[in-house]
């Protein structure tokens, strides 16, 4: 088991590792308060997807980083010493953030731990789904200081939209690690048999069966623009900000379609700028 670096230092090894990512153009844009907490979501989400994608560890050894960020979250909860959650403490404290959600996150990870998820049936991917980005959503509305009905709502529809425009984009990447989220049902309409990574994201087919979770996606991010347009309490320039961005990442990589060979879509960071700039002055 590697050894735990402190809070502070892994607070700002996270802030680095996402200053060049659509994550940190969305949180940086929040005050200060608020930004250092999501940067302690996201390091939390980071830490435990790292142990998760660990191609190095057993799953075994894999299993027990997760069942000792599960204990430092139970006693972070408790008022005990929180170990590696210490990094949690001001979100929790000062925004409520709750335990159900992490080990969500936590549980999410362990699908991944367990068995290399592949074809999964549709009720298995959205559970898959609503552990890794809904939960995380339903964590970041709390810092968002949204009440709950909306801030639920858009924790469910935003955090859909990101994770299969995730998927989406990341069929290769996936495929690399033994890994492929397009459920089964989609496979099946789409005469795709067999649950191999590389020969099902390789198939003639594919972008027919890609092109439902397309639908999905695009119906969840229309689902969440909804919410946000009736302009609910809460600091939302942030959601409205990760909405823009991974939408455009979205409508790129259904541009290019996903018959192979394919080609990784990624917004510049002049993009990220200007969306930044047009919804500060515009939402």
């Amino acid at each position: 088991m590697t050894a735990t670096p402190s809070p502070a230092t892994t607070a700002t090894a996270e802030q680095t590792g996402a200053s060049g990512s659509s994550f940190y153009a969305g949180m940086r844009v929040l005050p200060k308060a608020e930004r250092e907490a999501m940067y302690a979501i996201y390091g939390f989400c980071r830490i435990v997807d790292d142990i998760a994608d660990d191609m190095q560890g057993d799953r075994a050894s894999r299993r027990a980083e997760l069942d000792a960020w599960r204990a430092d979250l139970d006693s972070l909860y408790a008022g005990g010493d929180p170990g590696r959650a210490a990094l949690l403490v001001e979100a929790v404290q000062r925004f409520g953030a709750r335990k159900q959600d992490f080990v969500a996150v936590v549980d999410g990870m362990q699908m991944d731990v367990d068995a290399d998820i592949r074809a999964p049936d549709f009720a298995t991917l959205d559970l898959y789904v609503d552990r890794v980005a809904c939960a995380v959503g339903r964590l970041s509305v709390k810092v968002f200081g949204m009440d709950e009905q909306p801030g639920l709502a858009l924790a469910h529809h935003l955090g859909r939209a990101l994770q299969f425009t995730n998927i989406l984009r990341d069929f290769d990447e996936d495929a690399s690690i033994g890994r492929l989220y397009v459920p089964r049902e989609a496979l099946d309409r789409a005469g795709i048999a067999g649950d191999d990574p590389h020969t099902v994201v390789n198939h003639p087919h594919i972008d027919q069966a890609a092109r439902e979770l397309l639908a999905l996606a695009r119906e969840a991010y229309a689902s969440a623009d909804r919410v946000l347009k009736a302009k609910p309490r809460g600091k939302l320039l942030a959601p409205r900000l990760m909405s823009a961005v991974y939408g455009k990442t979205l409508d790129r990589t259904a541009a290019l379609g996903w018959t192979p060979p394919r080609t990784r879509v990624k917004v510049g960071k002049g993009e990220l700028l200007w969306l930044v700039l047009r919804h500060g002055l515009l939402g």
